[in-house]
């Protein structure tokens, strides 16, 4: 099977290359007709790193001064992503100097010499809409100063990738891949003469995507929020093309735009960075902020699940939890088996996080991410809430995960509440694992329950047989909060407490009844654009079941000499490889 699954690979690939090897035949655009202003928010510390010949591709740093971004991306078999979605073209342009330019418009001609022709990994559907973007909202800082021969293959090689698109966009997988497609095709058709012809069909695909890919929820199946902002990003670039174009903007793309802003919120901790959830980061700096200004919606999310997600925010602190089944379908490939996982940020501070995707360190740090001991949750000793197996196409995707999910909000005397339950040991220990969390009206305390127990008869003896295979000693499970890496942690109080020292100098206590053990163990953070996992601590409460029902209570509050707020000007998101 995993034979059948290559060959469709390499006939998706050879497919990508003949077409745009055809494509190349068609009629050049030969110049503007109108351009899109930038929208895309680089990094200017990037952009000198690059200046420098340091490279950053998939967490491999390679150093190599005097070096083009070609023969760099050519050492990391993983180099495909970064190098030829011209991301790094943002960073450029965000120096924007004389240096800059040069370097942007060698690197990109020697792109259309060496891979032009189709040759290459970057001939994908969704790359090529992601290099098209930004080949014309960069239009001006690719061309100043060009000669007339490299602008000729600048707009021979902007039509041949439009083209491109126009005949293999139903290639890219539904969802993020395929808006950054259909994207391209619409800023091309807008901008360049002779492609206006493709503007129409792509608005149609697009419009048709916006009603079926975004719910009415304002959720996408893989549930990662970071890709969901990246799909939130990309309409608003497309709405302001064709709204600077006197072109009328579809209904349809302006409804999606509105259901996913409460939905982004929802998922937006106080620090203004995305939870981390099914592959998802925090989210480029700056770029939620610049979508949510563009749509306009300020409204506050309501208190309910956005997108399977659950939001408890009070004071300076934000809680969000998985409270959903894990994607399924294609999109199960991605998922991570989280369910009830929590994290918690405070001011501009997280605090507890979940491990994140560690799949730019490779397969086995991704296996290790998704897994759920690396999420802030209840795990029972060496089993998943949900299971990752290999299908028929060679993919390692979720399967056997919880089946019902429910939860529930309510209000308390000091604060609000959410209830929350999920089947996925049900099936293998007859065990259902209960989380309640509580937040006091002022964000200071969050206190939490984690019961595992049967919910009827039928399940007991799933558990008996599961307690036999333990000898009749328990079954042994876990609760884990990962720490960010720059939250010190110490026992306190003879091992009962843990202090949990923010940089601000902001402390959390942490305290709990109901596990025979309470210590601090050594974790990682997943980081995407990082060299290496960084180093970590996480708090983890052990036992082991013995009855049908085992309860593990637990909290985190301020210490009382923790002012209200605190004056805290250190920059959490300042780039360090």
């Amino acid at each position: 099977m995993v034979e059948t699954s290559d060959f469709k690979s390499r006939r998706v690939r050879l497919m990508n290359q003949l077409h745009a090897r055809l494509a190349a035949r068609g009629s050049p655009a030969t110049a503007f007709q109108s351009t899109p202003e930038p929208k895309m928010i680089g990094h200017f510390a990037r952009g000198r790193q690059l200046l420098a010949g340091n490279f950053l591709f998939s967490g491999h740093l390679i150093e190599a001064p005097g070096v083009t971004i070609w023969d760099a991306a050519a050492r990391v078999d993983t180099a495909t992503e970064a190098a030829h979605g011209f991301n790094w073209l943002d960073d450029l342009a965000a120096v924007g100097d004389n240096k800059a330019r040069i370097a942007a418009q060698d690197w990109m001609q020697e792109w259309i010499v060496r891979f032009g022709n189709g040759a290459g990994t970057g001939w994908t559907p969704d790359l090529t809409g992601r290099r098209l973007i930004r080949w014309i909202a960069h239009g001006f800082f690719l061309l100043r100063g060009a000669d007339k021969a490299a602008s000729e293959a600048y707009f021979r090689s902007a039509a041949q990738q439009a083209v491109f698109l126009s005949r293999r966009w139903k290639a890219a997988r539904a969802g993020l891949p395929r808006f950054e497609a259909l994207a391209g095709m619409i800023y091309a058709g807008l901008s360049l003469q002779g492609m206006e012809r493709h503007v129409q069909p792509a608005i149609a695909m697009l419009t048709r995507d916006c009603a079926t890919q975004i719910g009415a929820d304002g959720g996408i199946p893989s549930r990662n929020p970071e890709e969901l902002l990246d799909v939130l990003t990309l309409l608003t670039w497309v709405d302001a093309a064709l709204r600077d174009a006197k072109h009328p903007v579809p209904d349809e793309l302006t409804a999606a735009m509105h259901r996913i802003v409460p939905t982004l919120r929802a998922v937006r901790h106080s620090d203004g960075g995305l939870a981390r959830f099914h592959g998802g980061g925090r989210g480029l700096d700056g770029w939620l902020d610049q979508a949510l200004a563009a749509v306009g919606d300020l409204g506050k999310p309501a208190q309910q699940l956005h997108m399977g997600y659950g939001r408890l925010a009070a004071g300076r602190t934000s809680v969000v939890v998985d409270v959903a089944e894990p994607p399924a379908g294609a999109s199960a490939a991605e998922g991570h088996a989280s369910t009830l996982a929590l994290e918690l940020t405070s001011g501009r501070r997280p605090l507890i996080v979940n491990c994140g995707s560690g799949a730019s360190f490779g397969p086995e740090w991704r296996r290790a991410g998704r897994a759920t001991p690396s999420h802030s949750t209840l795990s029972i000793e060496g089993v998943s809430s949900s299971r990752i197996a290999v299908n028929g196409s060679g993919q390692e995707v979720l399967t056997d995960g919880p089946k019902e999910v429910q939860s529930e909000f309510g209000e308390v005397a000091d604060g609000v509440r959410l209830a929350m339950a999920h089947d996925g040991y049900r099936r293998t220990h007859g065990l259902t694992h209960v989380r309640t969390l509580d937040m006091t009206a002022d964000g200071r305390a969050l206190a939490g329950e984690d019961l595992l127990t049967t919910l009827d008869a039928a399940d007991e003896p799933r558990f008996d047989k599961a307690l036999d295979a333990e000898t009749l000693q328990g079954i042994p499970w876990s609760v884990r909060f990962h720490l960010h890496p720059e939250v010190e942690a110490a026992l306190d109080l003879g091992g009962a407490a843990v202090s949990l020292t923010q940089k601000s100098g902001e402390i959390w206590v942490f305290r709990q009844d109901g596990a025979q053990q309470m210590r601090l163990e050594p974790s990682v953070y997943l980081e995407n654009g990082r060299l290496r996992p960084r180093a970590t601590q996480q708090v983890v409460l052990s036992g082991r079941s013995l009855s049908y029902a085992t309860r593990i209570r637990w909290s985190l509050s301020k210490a009382q000499d923790t002012p209200l707020a605190l004056r805290d000007i250190d920059d959490p998101t300042a780039l360090d490889f």
